[in-house]
């Protein structure tokens, strides 16, 4: 995963969206389809560059996905982002 892959999955406002829900813990993909007015392949599409960009991580529990949010991906990129305020190397 790289920080570009990672900037460009949340550079979209439905992704921060899926990020926004998963704060709060892990969710089936069909919970997280239901929260939106778009196709199950959207969503899909969706959690797969979120997966993809190291954001979250899917555990499969019989036939059901669940995803869950990968912090520490996040931290990287608060860590990186801070670099840039004024005075600080």
């Amino acid at each position: 995963m790289s920080l570009q892959a990672t900037l460009r999955a949340l550079a979209d406002p439905t992704r921060r969206e899926i990020l926004e829900m998963l704060k709060s813990g892990s969710l089936s993909a069909g919970e997280i389809a239901e929260h939106f007015d778009m196709s199950a392949a959207a969503v899909s599409r969706h959690l797969s560059v979120l997966k993809d960009s190291g954001l979250i991580r899917d555990r499969r529990d019989g036939k059901f996905i669940f995803y869950e949010l990968n912090a520490s991906v996040l931290e990287e990129i608060m860590l990186w982002i801070s670099k840039f305020r004024k005075g600080e190397e």
